[in-house]
């Protein structure tokens, strides 16, 4: 099955029109979550929607939605990411699921197929603005609590309920009743399906995030008069603390997990005083919970040892922590078979990056489609993958589709 030449001009007109909101001189995007910037996107998002003559609406948390149905309580199966980014990012990460999931709807009521279909653009999924991620999809599904974050802040200082509020976001919704399964098209954001010549990945778990902030505290003293026998460097034990981290990860990367210093914060940070604080951000993932529990004991024991030893006292607060998940059988062998009837090459494998897809995992039956991307960049202004390969993630999503909900014999076999 090849999608029609009209669709695929829809779909890369709209990966285009989005690839120009926060772009940067040196190239890619930076799009942070609940900014101008981002609400643009979700605009363009709803516009395109109406502009086919689809229903379009928004939840009170500022998700965006895009379907084929009148009520949104109809049974249906919701595609979905997001079109937030990080910092100096890429313009395909998130934008490939929206933009793919609003082609695959395109191209079935071109096909005139009556399949009950939303597509969904999530609100923050990146952790970069507030030091949380997928926020937009984890209030949607309760799988995070709108309480527990209320003193969660922007890069700006604003409090996320503050943010929301001045957007008129209530912030708090019903657990949606009408999805009946979310499937997420994603790129991969690694190198296996490069390295393995490989056209489409199947998801079948993925990995979720145990994050901490860890503060040291040392005593800043002029560098030059500060005898090295008696200086209580806060950077010198942060040092050690990172390539703790980096053991850590590597002792447990039998279980596919992975562990992470991404961010240092450091004061005074002027060349001729000894550093008197300083903050981390560790970032540990992993698809198994012992191994994500393995690695939380490991790194409080790590931390205390060292700055007992150098006499810095720290203060480690667990700021993020989500459960791995699986992706539902039923659905990964369907998609296999989809991938398969494309002539598609694919393999299945577990995402080692977060999604939106944990939000819904714990009430829908879930799935994710990977597809390549260039060197497995990704997070970065480097980030590329080809219209060819988006297309053949949409083909997946549309074959699944009309397996799925009984499309006919004929259009299967086309």
């Amino acid at each position: 099955m090849t999608l029609s030449k009209k669709t695929r001009d829809d779909l890369q007109s709209l990966i285009t029109r989005f690839s120009e909101v926060g772009k940067l001189p040196q190239g890619g995007v930076t799009r942070l979550a609940y900014t101008p910037l981002e609400d643009e996107m979700h605009r363009i998002f709803r516009e395109e929607g109406k502009a086919h003559g689809f229903n379009v609406w928004e939840d009170s948390i500022g998700n965006s939605f895009v379907g084929n149905i009148s009520d949104e309580k109809e049974p249906h199966t919701l595609l979905g990411s997001h079109l937030d980014s990080v910092i100096e990012g890429g313009p395909y990460d998130g934008v490939v699921g929206v933009a793919g999931g609003f082609a695959a709807m395109l191209e079935l009521k071109r096909q005139g197929k009556k399949i009950p279909l939303v597509v969904a653009a999530f609100r923050c999924e990146e952790s970069s603005n507030f030091q949380h991620c997928t926020v937009g999809s984890g209030l949607m599904t309760h799988a995070l609590d709108l309480q527990g974050l209320q003193n969660v802040v922007s890069l700006e200082g604003e409090k996320l309920s503050d943010c929301l509020a001045r957007h008129g976001y209530r912030g708090e919704v019903p657990v949606p009743e009408g999805i009946t399964r979310y499937i997420e098209l994603h790129i991969e954001q690694g190198r296996v399906l490069q390295e393995n010549d490989t056209q489409i990945g199947i998801v079948t778990a993925i990995a979720a995030p145990h994050r901490y902030r860890l503060r040291l505290q040392g005593f800043s003293e002029h560098s030059g008069a500060t005898p090295m026998n008696l200086r209580l460097d806060a950077l010198c034990a942060a040092s050690e603390v990172i390539l703790a981290v980096e053991q850590i990860g590597r002792e447990e990367s039998v279980n596919a997990s992975v562990a992470t210093v991404g961010c240092i914060d450091n004061h005074p940070n002027i060349i001729n005083s000894v550093p008197g604080m300083t903050d981390l951000r560790i970032d540990m993932r992993g698809i198994h919970t012992e191994s994500l529990l393995s690695m939380d004991k490991a790194l409080k024991e790590r931390v205390d040892e060292i700055c007992r030893r150098r006499g810095i006292s720290y203060q480690l607060d667990c700021i993020d922590t989500m459960e791995p998940c699986h992706m539902d059988g039923t659905l990964v062998e369907q998609l296999c078979r989809a991938a398969h009837a494309e002539e598609l090459s694919f393999r299945k494998m577990p995402s080692g990056a977060g999604h939106d897809a944990l939000s819904f995992a714990h009430l829908y039956p879930t799935a994710m489609v990977f597809i390549p991307c260039k060197d497995g960049i990704s997070h970065n202004i480097a980030e590329y993958t080809s219209p060819e390969q988006i297309e053949a993630g949409v083909r997946v999503l549309v074959r699944f589709l009309l397996q799925g909900e009984g499309g006919d014999k004929q259009a299967l076999d086309q």
